[in-house]
């Protein structure tokens, strides 16, 4: 091997050293060479003269050979907090939530980022990871909002809750279907951006519009659910036009007609856990109004409990059906209505959750009132306990409702 070659591959080792290993290393092969080793060892390395003489002089030196330290015990910067520890008294103030409302507080309403707290702070040296690093020593982590304060509560809630499972345990028992039912948000139809990541080539990401703006000839959807908690099926109404009660029923009334009736042929009683807002509010007169209508047409009893308010989220067919969906949809585009129907459609998950979808094109009137003479029609039977929240309408002798 040429010395050429000896001086590369020991070029390649001393790139693998720490500063005390490359140091040193460049001290034994000064030591070496011998007479204008220190010269030809800078040269070749781009060493300073001092750092050479530092590492032959540690080589020679048995004591310091064998240490492990990078550096002499003590050296080295001394850390900003050391040099500055009214820093840390500073940060405290900043993030201390009490002061929000102190007219003499640092940061009152921007975030409160390392790179904000750093650019307040007196200190010009001190950089963001700096911030971070003695926040972090301060027992502080980086935290999101928290929804656990749900308002003001019915004193009835958990008494509604008890009697809304008891009611499912009973007509699951009698083997009578049980659905839970509510409006998705609506969604712009067209090429917008969806929440969420997918897989792409790099570079290939899907390109969408970059402004959310309405087109006029695709509109919204009404995604309105039905949730079947006996068979874990899911059905999809998605209208076009306005989520009104009549829009809610006729929901329900696809439901019935294509995997409903077909599953529970010989039961006359239907059990409805819906919200307490909405196109089914418990107010709604136009949803009782249609209900009696799908009872007459069904001869199906439908017994209605409604979720206290301020308590949507525990509603079945947000987590059983409308998360999967969202899921399944994320990052993709809802370009047409059949891309929209496809991707309810093929919603699955490992419990064997089935969704059905279809579009509903009807167009659907705001407004519609219902008179005191019809309410006075409806075959309504409240309940003992809030009979405001839980009703049960029968099927009436009569069959023709004004819409």
């Amino acid at each position: 091997m040429n010395p050429a070659q000896v001086e590369r591959m020991w070029l390649a080792t001393l790139s693998e050293c720490n500063e005390v290993q490359r140091r040193r290393l460049a001290g034994i092969k000064a030591l070496e060479i011998g007479r204008g080793g220190k010269a030809h060892v800078c040269a070749l390395t781009g060493m300073s003269h001092h750092t050479v003489l530092k590492g032959i002089q540690e080589v020679k030196n048995k004591k310091r050979k064998n240490s492990t330290r990078l550096r002499r015990e003590g050296g080295g910067r001394k850390k900003i907090s050391e040099q500055h520890p009214e820093i840390i008294t500073q940060i405290e103030r900043i993030l201390d939530e009490s002061t929000a409302g102190d007219p003499m507080s640092l940061l009152k309403w921007t975030s409160k980022s390392t790179y904000t707290i750093a650019s307040t702070l007196k200190e010009d040296a001190i950089s963001p990871d700096t911030i971070a690093r003695i926040i972090k020593s301060r027992g502080y982590t980086l935290q999101a909002n928290k929804k656990t304060r749900e308002g003001k509560q019915h004193p009835d809630r958990n008494a509604q809750f008890e009697y809304i499972n008891k009611t499912a345990r009973q007509f699951t028992e009698q083997g009578n279907p049980v659905i839970s039912v509510d409006t998705k948000k609506k969604e712009l139809v067209g090429d917008f951006k969806n929440k969420g990541r997918a897989w792409h080539q790099r570079g290939n990401a899907t390109i969408v519009r970059v402004h959310d703006f309405e087109i006029p000839e695709l509109g919204k959807v009404n995604p309105y659910g039905v949730y079947d908690l006996n068979e874990n099926k899911g059905w999809v109404n998605v209208g076009i036009d306005h989520d009104t009660a009549e829009f809610a029923v006729e929901s329900i009334r696809q439901w019935w007609k294509h995997l409903g009736s077909k599953t529970y042929k010989t039961r006359t009683q239907l059990l409805i856990t819906a919200d307490c807002g909405g196109s089914n509010s418990t107010r709604a007169r136009l949803w009782k109004r249609e209900l009696q209508v799908l009872a007459n047409e069904t001869g199906i009893a439908c017994t209605v409990v409604h979720f206290p308010p301020g308590t949507s989220k525990w509603n079945k067919i947000e987590h059983r059906l409308f998360s999967f969906i969202s899921m399944n949809w994320k990052e993709k585009p809802l370009y047409d209505h059949a891309t929209i129907i496809n991707l309810i459609k093929s919603t699955t998950t490992t419990t064997g959750l089935q969704v059905f979808a279809r579009l509903d094109t009807k167009k659907y009137t705001k407004g519609i009132k219902v008179t005191d003479e019809e309410m006075a029609q409806i075959n309504i039977q409240p309940s003992e306990f809030h009979g405001e929240w839980n009703y049960t309408i029968k099927p009436s002798n009569w069959h023709v409702i004004l819409r």
